[in-house]
């Protein structure tokens, strides 16, 4: 006996309506905005003391965090894992995921690591449970996740993410086209937010003088404009001497993210006189110190590529290695025992790194030049045929992207990396 023809449109109405609407319970679990965060469940994991030399090889850049863990970025992901100094990549210790949000930066400074997303928000994380700490809203940032494959830019260099330290502590700085924001690292308060008119200011970093630094060239003439990183007030706009219509600003003598910066070099490709008194790099460029409220001309950070580290400014001419005063441009010490190819690949207080032609990580004394360590920056046949790209030192640690040679930046990941694990850590 069938069910009657009425009924039986009752039921296909009442079924097609059941699986609509279980389909758009599914979209929506999908695509709806969410957040996954999976804490540690472990113990807190012990401090190390690796032995000299290469750690291992990664698919994705480690940003070391407390000596402890090991912190990694994705299009959509933030995670770490321990221990610090092991030679392989593991199980998270713990996660932080968001959607549809994409990861643009991190930076950690003490236990905290804050991320920055692509609709703005920033979140703060307890690198001890991976709990998260604060949540607030921030500048966006003008593009997503920039960190290709293995997010090196993402946690070594994030564009538009600080940290600074001012009277009251540490203040997370972010710098959007249209705002500058500071926000307080313990509490995740807003301390001051500023609207600057968009499309005619670079970011450049912060100071040892905990001082914002941005290229303002909304006016016309270039101005590098300081302020504080406390209260976003105004306390310089400094034009660099004899600069003419377009000048580029690098810092130098950083800690990661281009924070607590010592020193800038500009190159004034808008003039042929450098101006200012004194001798110009063979680029035309100047150096200046920053760790006060107004820049002070340094002249051994004249030459481009210059690496400040503490007082001296380290630079590499064909193969030799030379270490001037920064302030006075007095010669420190040299060394003409590495060979061509070499190059400064990273710097952290008291220790300068240095990658020979021959793959070599020689770490040297920056006061003086003596070796503190060398060793093959390989790891198990690698080879030598590569190019150094993004490179980083903290904690006793230096990591280094490896490129194919030539470097071919438009490429395809496949293209621009010299192989599955390009990044090696190594342990100074």
């Amino acid at each position: 006996m069938g069910i009657p023809k009425g009924r039986r449109r009752i039921v296909v109405a009442v079924a097609a309506l059941l699986v609509a609407g279980l389909a758009a319970a599914t979209v929506y679990r999908v695509l709806a905005p969410a957040e996954v965060v999976t804490v540690a469940r472990g113990e807190r994991p012990s401090a190390v003391e690796p032995e000299v030399g290469p750690v291992g090889r990664f698919s994705t850049a480690p940003l070391i965090v407390d000596g402890r863990l090991r912190v990694y970025a994705t299009t959509r992901q933030v995670w770490a894992d321990e221990p610090v100094d092991d030679r392989q990549r593991n199980t998270p210790y713990w996660s932080y995921r968001r959607w549809p949000a994409q990861l643009n930066g991190v930076v950690a400074a003490g236990t905290t690591v804050v991320s920055r997303w692509s609709d703005g928000r920033l979140v703060a994380l307890d690198a001890d449970t991976g709990r998260v700490a604060w949540q607030a809203d921030a500048p966006a940032p003008q593009e997503g996740y920039t960190g290709r494959r293995t997010g090196a830019g993402t946690v070594w260099q994030p564009s538009g993410l600080h940290t600074a330290t001012g009277p009251g502590g540490t203040v997370v700085v972010v710098v959007g086209d249209r705002q500058l924001q500071g926000t307080d690292l313990t509490t995740g308060r807003q301390l001051w937010r500023a609207d600057v008119d968009p499309g005619c200011r670079t970011d450049v970093g912060t100071t040892v003088a905990g001082l914002l630094a941005t290229l303002d060239r909304c006016a016309g003439s270039p101005v590098v404009e300081f302020r504080a990183a406390t209260s976003g007030a105004v306390v310089e706009r400094w034009s660099p001497p004899g600069a003419g219509a377009e000048v580029i600003v690098t810092p130098t003598g950083c800690t990661t993210a281009r924070s607590n910066c010592g020193g800038l070099h500009i190159t004034e490709t808008g003039s042929a006189d450098p101006g200012g008194g004194g001798a110009a790099g063979e680029d035309g460029g100047r150096g200046w110190l920053v760790d006060g409220r107004s820049p002070v001309a340094a002249l051994g950070l004249d030459r481009a590529g210059t690496v400040l580290v503490g007082e001296v400014g380290v630079s590499v001419v064909d193969g030799m290695v030379v270490a001037r005063s920064a302030l006075t441009g007095d010669e420190l010490w040299r060394r003409v025992d590495l060979g061509p190819g070499t190059t400064v690949v990273a710097a952290q207080p008291g220790r300068v790194h240095l990658l020979t032609g021959e793959k070599e990580l020689v770490t040297l004394d920056p006061a003086d030049g003596v070796e503190r360590s060398r060793f093959r920056f390989t790891v198990g046949r690698d080879g030598t045929g590569w190019t150094p790209g993004l490179g980083y030192a903290a904690g006793g640690y230096v990591g280094l992207e490896r490129l194919r040679t030539p470097v071919d930046a438009s490429g395809d990941d496949q293209r621009y990396y010299a192989m599955a694990e390009p990044v090696v850590l190594a342990a100074i």
